[in-house]
């Protein structure tokens, strides 16, 4: 059984992706990056992150990987955190309560997250990459328990829910991981499908 690499040590990562490939790549086995390949996220965009991701571990592994960059965009914020997301505080709920400060008194509560993801193939250059965005608002406290991340202040209004309320299968569909996953996989199972183990 062939590898795909999720360029990550973070298990719940592998989680999060597991859905999304288990029924269209089964011949494939999913696995983490190793942790003492550190990877540098230099940046300045999801993508480019998640190319670079992709290219390190690809390059030093000699499989296929794929990876995944993501985070949330709040307008009112000029954008931030984005792809400073997972490192606004020192912890996920340090994150939120530092974005709920930052908001304090703000009227305009719109923000968007982003998931970029790429595949970079055994010698290291890139073979799909795509992004995915789902709007939403901030909300002025926590709402739900489940999820992580900024997922309990994330607003979806057509949905009346909160993503840490919302039920894994539609977060699944609806989120920006799941519209980047929806662009990628046809092209995805078009590349590696037909591999034989």
């Amino acid at each position: 059984m062939p590898n795909l690499i999720v360029a990550t040590s973070n298990p719940g990562k592998i989680l999060e992706i597991q859905p999304y490939l288990a029924s269209t790549l089964p011949d494939w086995q999913l696995q983490l990056k190793p942790k003492e390949l550190e990877i540098e996220e230099t940046g300045s965009t999801f993508v480019e992150n998640a190319c670079l991701k992709a290219i390190q571990v690809a390059a030093a592994l000699g499989e296929w990987a794929i990876a995944d960059d993501s985070g949330l965009c709040i307008e009112a914020l000029g954008g931030a955190p984005s792809i400073y997301s997972a490192r606004y505080a020192e912890t996920p709920q340090a994150c939120i309560e530092r974005v709920l400060h930052e908001l304090k008194g703000v009227s305009n509560r719109q923000a968007h997250f982003t998931c970029a993801l790429a595949v970079a193939r055994p010698d290291g250059s890139i073979a799909l990459q795509t992004e995915g965005i789902c709007p939403g608002e901030i909300l002025e406290a926590p709402s739900g328990a489940g999820g992580f991340g900024y997922d309990p202040i994330f607003y979806l209004p057509d949905y009346h829910s909160s993503f840490a309320v919302m039920s894994v299968a539609l977060k699944n569909q609806i989120s920006h991981r799941g519209r980047a996953f929806q662009q990628l996989l046809p092209e995805l199972v078009k590349l590696l499908g037909k591999r034989s183990p």
